[in-house]
């Protein structure tokens, strides 16, 4: 990152900062100012909500049967250097017990013991360890020739909760009309110990042009978006899934938020999330300008998000008190 672009972006995050605390210092009260925390940093995105717990398996609802005509998914893996999470990322996909499944992990030739992780851990999925030119060329390297009708990508560090792929196969074909699925999602830490979950509300194709709140790891679609859109486009590294997801609702796809946990979002210190905060707020803007026009201020991002979040807020309180159960 330049030197010069370092300094200014850190210079904006410490007058946001100065503002937050500002705010904090005249609010009257603290339910007010409980109210403007919770505003600020939403449970969607807020991933450590609480003391690291065991994630409990049992309590979601069990996976329904597998259909006769079970559609064929297809899933890539893209990995680098991350063999300490890929393990238990390939064992929640394989444990699935979904026969009509392609699974491909494509590793970006990895330094760290992935290749002999792979190697040892037997059938179920193919992989390939090989150079390329970052997340999204992995992606596009391991869906290359593949024939299938549903596809999804699953980050080396990200799990699916058991039954995953047997609802959203169910799901697809009592649903023909539906292109693009996701649902709610948990987050886990490096150990696999449950800190947060995020509860979405139904989806919003107003808000989505302004932020994106869609959890990436438990999207799935249609392989006929990925031929009218795709491929992942290669000059994204942080924001690809936004741009695949934008480019997919103004080609007028249909998409509906699952009312089921399908997912596991690991945060952990090396995650790409976190290093390249820079870029990702480079490549939002560039997508906000593409799908709006116009570059929205923060103010205007928050106003246009606000019934969505507000939204939100509500489905995540009513799963919290048992009145919502997934």
């Amino acid at each position: 990152m330049d030197d010069k672009y370092r300094q200014r972006l850190e210079q904006l995050e410490n007058r946001v900062a100065l503002l937050e605390r500002n705010l904090d210092l005249v609010s009257a009260g603290q339910r007010r100012s409980s109210l403007r925390s919770l505003w600020r940093r939403p449970p969607l995105w807020t991933f450590e909500q609480y003391q690291p717990r065991l994630l409990n398996l049992n309590a979601f609802k069990p996976a329904p049967a597998i259909p006769a005509d079970a559609p064929r998914i297809a899933i890539v893996t893209p990995s680098y250097n991350h063999a300490q999470y890929l393990g238990a990322t390939i064992a929640s996909v394989t444990s699935q017990g979904y026969a009509n499944l392609h699974y491909h992990v494509q590793d970006g030739a990895s330094i760290d013991g992935t290749l002999d992780l792979l190697k040892s851990l037997g059938g179920g999925f193919s992989w390939k360890s090989e150079p390329d030119a970052g997340q999204s060329s992995a992606i596009n390297l391991g869906f290359a020739g593949v024939d299938c009708e549903i596809m999804a990508y699953l980050n080396s560090d990200d799990v699916l909760l058991p039954g995953t792929l047997a609802y959203v196969a169910n799901y697809f074909t009592s649903h023909p009309d539906v292109d693009v699925v996701y649902g709610h999602r948990i987050f886990i830490d490096r150990d696999g110990l449950e800190v947060g979950r995020a509860v979405l509300p139904p989806h919003d194709g107003d808000a989505l042009q302004y932020a994106d709140y869609i959890p990436q790891e438990t999207m799935f679609w249609r392989k006929r978006v990925w031929d009218r859109i795709g491929p992942i486009d290669e000059s994204f590294h942080y924001a690809m899934d936004w741009d695949f997801i934008l480019k997919a609702q103004a080609a007028g796809f249909k998409f509906v938020r699952l009312p089921r946990f399908l997912a596991c979002f690991r945060i952990h210190d090396a995650q790409k999330t976190a290093s390249t905060y820079a870029v990702g707020v480079r490549e939002m803007g560039v997508l906000r300008r593409r799908v709006l026009g116009f570059d929205p201020s923060q103010m205007q991002i928050r106003r246009a998000i606000a019934p969505y979040l507000t939204k939100q807020l509500a489905y995540h309180y009513a799963h919290k008190l048992s009145l919502l159960r997934y």
